[in-house]
């Protein structure tokens, strides 16, 4: 696959990690948090914890996050990139966070530790898909009194950043958190760092980006990530232009089949397919 962009798209897998999940380069990450935070809170150091979760069960299996990291306030973060609207995203993402807090009880010693919770976050960042009704691109959420609005706890946190709705053009950028979603969402179309990027962070982002900065394994793993994101992407635009949700939703299964013959066509991946018709994997193989 050809890499037109001088720098690579920080939305994909590999791209995000790349530049926000190496010790080498937390301090992108740790800029990153405190301008999203807004001076509520401040990360001075980080340590990367290992992005496995293994379930309570055997059925649950493990859980696999784009980024898990400690503060040096013992505070948690989960940081993830979501690039399709999922079933029951809501859900998934409070049993993330819950996860994090009952995991820190101490097996056997529940007096002693006396429900010592440190602060979680989970972060998602959206992208090619809405996340609410509004407008907002900013969705920062807490427990809260539901009739006066009176935060309850604040330290169980949910930040929801939805791309799609950042429109802000470079003439506009106020804050550096502006700039930073700007960033985030419009990288891959820049041709050079921009004159009002120069903070020094933001210089060595850059460098990191850069295609041609990359080893060639390092531009194989990030072209493969980036043609999964152009799959998804079409598989999208192919269910958008054809109207095709009501008819997959009422389960035709010979229109299933119809579209998953088109999708296939296309040279789209299956395990997408898959997800956006609601066939299986197998299933969709037998229609190769």
């Amino acid at each position: 696959m050809q890499q037109t962009s001088r720098y690579i798209d920080l939305t994909t897998d590999y791209g995000f990690k790349r530049v926000f999940g190496t010790d080498v380069n937390k301090d992108i990450l740790i800029d990153f948090l405190n301008d999203l935070f807004q001076g509520r809170k401040v990360i001075k150091d980080l340590v990367y914890n290992k992005n496995e979760q293994v379930g309570d069960t055997s059925k649950l299996g493990t859980v696999i996050f784009d980024l898990i990291c400690t503060a040096d306030d013992d505070s948690q973060f989960i940081i993830e990139v979501q690039r399709s609207r999922q079933e029951n995203f809501k859900e998934r993402i409070i049993y993330y966070g819950s996860k994090l807090i009952s995991d820190q009880a101490l097996k056997g010693k529940r007096e002693q530790w006396a429900y010592a919770i440190t602060e979680v976050y989970v972060i998602a960042i959206m992208d090619g898909f809405h996340f609410s009704d509004t407008q907002d691109y900013l969705h920062d959420i807490c427990l809260c009194n539901r009739k006066t609005g009176e935060i309850f706890y604040d330290k169980l946190g949910f930040i929801y950043i939805e791309l799609l709705n950042f429109s802000k053009t470079e003439n506009a950028l106020e804050s550096d958190l502006d700039k930073w979603l700007f960033v985030l969402k419009n990288m891959s179309r820049l041709d050079k760092l921009p004159i009002y990027l120069k903070k020094p962070i933001f210089q060595k982002l850059f460098q990191i980006a850069e295609y041609s900065n990359l080893s060639k394994g390092e531009k194989e793993m990030y072209d493969v990530s980036l043609k999964r994101k152009w799959d998804e992407y079409a598989v999208k635009q192919y269910w958008k232009k054809e109207g095709l949700q009501e008819g997959i939703q009422e389960g035709k299964l010979e229109n299933m089949k119809s579209v998953t013959r088109n999708m296939l066509s296309l040279g789209l991946d299956v395990e997408l397919i898959s997800k956006a018709v609601g066939l299986s994997v197998e299933e969709i193989k037998k229609l190769q």
